[in-house]
C-alpha cells in the first residue's frame, strides 16, 4: 500500500510543480474568474477556457479533468463548489465536488494533487469551515492504491493579521 498523506501548506497553487493536478475552484461556466479560478486560466493561457467549454455548464458538485496547457502541472480538475448558504445543502454539495474532484486524481493514477480552500470566499464558506469539510473527504481517501498526498494550499497575503487567511491560492 501507498503511503498517504494529507499535508497543509502556505504558499501559491501554481508552485505545486511536484504535483500531477491541481483542483481548480471553478465557476459554471468554466472561463476565467475571479481569485484562485482567475490565477489559474492567466498562467494555463486561453487554451484551457476554449477546451472547458464543451464541459459547461458545470454544477455544484460536479468535476471535470482538463490538461493544464501552460501549466507547469499537466492536470487540472475542475470543481464547481456550491454558493453558502444560498444553495439547498450546501456543505454535503462542497463534501461532494471535493470528492469528486479528488476521486478523479485517483482513477486517473495520480500520485499527488493540490488544491486551494475550494467553497472559500466568493463561494461563502469561511475557511475554517472550507477546511473542515475538506479534512472529512481527503481523510476518506487514506486507503487509496493510487495518492500518496492530498496537499491543502492557502496564501496569505503580507498585510493579513499572523494566521488569517485572506486570499485562497
Amino acid at each position: 500500500m501507498v503511503q498517504f498523506n494529507i499535508s497543509y501548506v502556505s504558499g501559491n497553487i501554481l508552485d505545486q510543480t511536484d504535483c500531477d493536478a491541481i483542483i481548480n475552484s471553478a465557476n459554471s461556466s468554466l472561463r476565467a474568474g475571479s481569485g484562485v479560478c482567475g490565477v489559474i486560466h492567466k498562467a494555463a493561457g486561453p487554451e484551457l477556457a476554449i477546451y472547458g467549454q464543451r464541459f459547461a455548464p458545470l454544477r455544484p458538485g460536479e468535476a471535470i479533468l482538463t490538461p493544464g496547457f501552460n501549466l507547469p502541472i499537466p492536470y487540472v480538475i475542475h470543481v464547481c463548489a456550491p454558493k453558502y448558504p444560498i444553495d439547498h445543502d450546501a456543505e454535503r454539495l462542497l463534501g461532494l465536488c471535493l470528492w469528486r474532484g479528488i476521486k478523479l486524481a485517483e482513477e486517473n493514477h495520480f500520485k499527488r494533487i493540490a488544491l486551494p480552500a475550494v467553497g472559500a470566499g466568493i463561494n461563502g464558506f469561511t475557511p475554517t469551515h472550507a477546511r473542515a469539510i475538506f479534512q472529512e473527504v481527503a481523510e476518506t481517501f487514506s486507503a487509496s492504491p493510487a495518492l500518496k498526498e492530498i496537499r491543502y494550499v492557502t496564501y496569505q497575503t503580507k498585510t493579513a493579521p499572523e494566521g488569517a487567511v485572506s486570499e485562497i491560492l
